[in-house]
């Protein structure tokens, strides 16, 4: 297996600086009210400076630097860039597991057997998330997903490394035990409390000396990862659970009857797609691309699932307007999907005698 971990970096601030880029020279928390009870739910680079990092308390992170900005989550929001970001990894290595908005698996050995090959893929992920959503993004590429995970925090932001088979546990030996993932604060705490504090002394533990430590088989699948030996796959879904098309323009447009004629086009080629595959779809949504590369989508449902090409490009074309009242401007690019597909029940009325 060559798998890679794809982490987006700070993204919860990294969004926040694509839509005010004011923000990219300040130190920026998302999180909570700081002169509550709130929690930092990310920060950006600059505020990482002052000691300031994610779970902190806002309280304390205003004491580390008053001058901060701090911003409230704005969860729809992230979601929207997410799709965008996994979307168009999936453009070039198909198979993903997505473990959280910001960070997944990616199934390197389908596209690229040969493990340099694999390497470039994943450059080539990097750079395209990069030119496509102006975001950041950090890989580690590895023979297992364990030992990915912790190589993809290694040259942060923006980084990538690459443990080439073989040197797995050469890798991870020299790292606190506490980075190796499935190890918690009182695994941590007992391990410390018998001298082991780095991912190589783990490895090395004995069988007495792990049933020690833990019971049952928990502390042979730690030392196994700590060793870089991990047989899990990606978990991922083959259900296709959204049709979309969407179209970058060689020119930004701002006149809404242009625009509403391509989410007619795009909606025509939906209706086709759901009537061969004998499906229905319930949600509608047209995405938003401004020259900024800032992103919304505006989605709505129905009370039951259509495949009528018209009543789908008449739902996308309010949702665009929808979405142009709240910010107006030309755009680089709209699209429309459908999502909540089933297959196509086709009633019948009773005979009549």
């Amino acid at each position: 297996m060559i798998v890679a971990h794809l982490d987006l970096d700070a993204f919860f601030a990294a969004v926040e600086e694509l839509e005010n880029p004011t923000l990219r020279t300040v130190p920026l928390i998302v999180g909570g009210d700081p002169h509550g009870r709130g929690v930092v739910a990310t920060c950006n680079y600059v505020a990482r400076g002052f000691g300031i990092h994610s779970a902190m308390s806002c309280a304390e992170a205003l004491r580390r630097c008053p001058a901060a900005t701090f911003v409230r989550p704005r969860h729809s929001l992230y979601r929207d860039y997410s799709r965008e970001v996994w979307a168009t990894i999936r453009e070039i290595v198909p198979t993903v597991e997505q473990a959280g908005i910001d960070e997944g698996y990616l199934d390197l050995e389908e596209v690229a057997p040969v493990f340099d090959d694999a390497r470039a893929v994943a450059e080539a992920v990097r750079a395209v998330v990069r030119s496509r959503t102006r975001l950041s993004c950090s890989l580690g590429v590895a023979t297992s997903k364990v030992v990915a995970k912790v190589a993809s925090d290694r040259r942060k932001p923006g980084g990538l490394t690459a443990v080439r088979p073989g040197r797995e546990a050469a890798f991870l030996a020299p790292f606190p035990i506490r980075l190796l993932p499935g190890v918690g604060p009182r695994a941590e705490e007992r391990l410390h409390a018998a001298g082991v504090k780095t991912i190589g002394q783990l490895a090395a533990l004995g069988d007495d000396e792990l049933r020690a430590h833990f019971r049952g088989i928990v502390g042979g699948q730690l030392r196994n990862r700590a060793r870089g030996i991990d047989p899990r796959r990606l978990e991922v879904s083959t259900e296709r659970i959204s049709i979309s098309h969407e179209e970058t323009f060689a020119q930004d447009i701002a006149d809404p009857e242009r625009l509403h004629d391509e989410l007619r086009r795009q909606s025509e080629r939906i209706g086709e797609h759901l009537r061969g595959r004998g499906q229905v779809a319930r949600t509608v949504t047209t995405k938003l691309r401004y020259p900024d590369f800032a992103i919304r989508t505006r989605s709505s449902s129905l009370p039951v699932g259509t495949d009528d090409a018209t009543r789908i490009g008449e739902l996308a074309c309010g949702l665009l307007d929808r979405a142009l009242r709240d910010r107006p401007g030309p755009l680089r690019l709209v699209g429309v999907g459908v999502s909540g597909l089933a297959d196509h029940v086709q009633l019948s009325l009773p005979a009549v005698v």
